[in-house]
């Protein structure tokens, strides 16, 4: 047998409360696309970290090409010829992409050879971007292009990426599983962390599984079924979420030719959004990331103001009330963005709960915050969404992404609000807590909530939206029954091609 390109062989890493990696072992060979599946808090961003220079293990060993490998910082990995493109992107907005790019280079030449490589290297693995472009304008595929290209201009031996698809279309999918497959082809390894089992099936070779930090098994993703991968992940049977019949309620949120300027020079301002949604229904509404998704949030929440009587709740216009108005009167939001702006990192769960959690919970008294209180409805929120953290006095940045994506849905969902507006719900949770999620979802619709989910995953609004609207530069479609709905009928009102004057509800 040929030496693998890595080695991993025991690695342990122990914190606090929590071990996160436990005896693991596999290879990884040369030209092979590998890839590593777990639940949330399965231990895989501390096993990359660790491959990648960010974390020190306590105990066991790496060789890389046959030699001993122990990088003390990601320079050293770098160096070694590991490469990694991580789930959120680290670009400067206003910088052009030829500056993004030198900005990750040790010793960078000058911009016109910088531009010239990318030129190169994007042509040669077609991943389209022109390097004189300035980064607040690309689109999210674009963005991502631009991590994998800084990569590849280091020649990496292996290639690390986490939740690369997240932001992307259908078609930038396959752009980049056909760059993928090239650079296996060439002999560069790819390891690949996604809860999308399906795109597992059709790119890897191998798949390697955490559970509680510990390998349980490997196996062909070609030949393992999505389902039969996802119960590997979870030791248990997978519950798919079903809806309970709904009687049709009366309208309780109406938007009314909303429109509103772009917040700011990368935004996307909205256009004339019409649409009214009723008790009880899950109104599902999709788009390619960038297309005003974050703005039809921020003005439904109150973080963005709007005129009065361009959103209507429950009969009233709303659209000069701040988010704690709204709230109290029963609209709720979480966006997208959980680490930073649905949760404070350095601030414990309890604190988090109270951040949205005061005037519907009433955890203050005569002024003064009820702590107790408090803590019992952080637990209450840990308890019943299964976040895996060792209390709620853990900080929000000690909980993996998966793990506070729920706590941020479940803290927002146990306040009962009649109306709900979430965006990307389930973005780098795993296929069991996306499932938890997605059933909360319907559970709230079925008590007589109504439910606005904005997501790009497409399957999950054709799985739990009544019916679905498509955002293209800030303007909305016409909602259309979700049932029945075609994929190509999707693609098209995701990319404009149809009627997008004023998006009014059916008749």
């Amino acid at each position: 047998m040929t030496e693998p390109l890595l080695r991993l062989s025991g690695l342990t890493k122990a914190y606090p409360g929590v071990v996160a990696n436990k005896d693991v072992s596999f290879d990884i060979g040369q030209g092979e696309v590998h890839a590593l599946l777990g639940e949330n808090g399965a231990g895989k961003s501390t096993l990359v970290k660790t491959i990648y220079g960010l974390v020190k293990p306590d105990a066991g060993t790496m060789t890389l090409q046959g030699k001993p490998f122990a990088p003390a910082e990601p320079r050293i990995a770098r160096a070694s010829g590991i490469a990694m493109v991580f789930q959120h992107f680290s670009l400067f907005d206003a910088m052009n992409v030829a500056e993004n790019i030198a900005l990750g280079m040790e010793n960078p030449p000058r911009q016109a050879e910088i531009a010239a490589q990318v030129r190169k290297v994007s042509d040669l693995y077609g991943l389209p971007l022109d390097p004189d472009r300035i980064v607040g304008d690309l689109s999210a595929g674009e963005r991502q292009r631009v991590e994998i290209i800084r990569c590849l201009l280091q020649d990496p031996k292996l290639l690390i990426m986490d939740e690369p698809t997240s932001v992307l279309t259908p078609q930038e999918v396959q752009i980049l599983f056909e760059t993928l497959r090239k650079l296996a082809a060439e002999g560069t390894a790819i390891l690949y962390i996604s809860h999308k089992l399906e795109e597992i099936r059709a790119l890897c070779d191998t798949a390697t599984v955490l559970r509680l930090g510990q390998v349980v098994g490997t196996c062909d993703p070609r030949a393992t079924s999505a389902r039969d991968m996802a119960e590997l992940m979870v030791g248990t049977t997978l519950h798919v979420p079903e809806k309970a019949p709904r009687p049709e309620g009366a309208v309780v949120l109406a938007l009314n030719d909303l429109s509103a300027p772009a917040p700011h020079r990368f935004g996307t301002p909205l256009r004339n959004i019409t649409v009214e949604v009723k008790k009880g229904e899950v109104l599902g509404i999709g788009g390619v990331a960038g297309n005003g998704q974050d703005e039809l949030v921020a003005a439904l929440s109150g973080e963005m103001r709007t005129g009065r009587e361009m959103i209507r709740y429950k009969g009233k216009g709303i659209g000069n009330l701040p988010p704690n108005a709204r709230r109290k009167a029963g609209l709720l939001a979480a966006p997208e963005e959980r680490m930073g702006h649905a949760a404070a990192p350095d601030m414990s769960l309890t604190e988090n709960a109270i951040l949205t959690a005061t005037t519907r919970e009433g955890l203050t008294r005569h002024g003064f915050l009820q702590w107790g209180k408090a803590r019992a409805f952080a637990e209450a929120v840990i308890k019943q969404f299964d976040v895996r953290t060792p209390g709620p006095n853990n900080a929000a940045r000690s909980l993996s992404g998966g793990n506070l994506q729920k706590f941020v849905i479940g803290r927002e969902i146990m306040q009962a609000p009649e109306v709900l507006v979430v965006n990307q719900p389930t973005w780098g949770v795993d296929a069991s807590a996306a499932a938890a999620i997605r059933q909360a979802l319907l559970d709230l619709a079925a008590t007589g909530s109504a439910v606005i989910v904005i997501s790009q995953d497409l399957d999950e609004l054709m799985e739990i939206s009544d019916r679905f609207a498509a955002l293209n530069e800030g303007r909305l479609s016409a909602p259309r029954p979700a049932q029945g709905l075609s994929i190509d009928e999707v693609g098209l009102m995701l990319g404009g091609a149809h009627d997008m004057e004023v998006a009014h509800v059916d008749a």
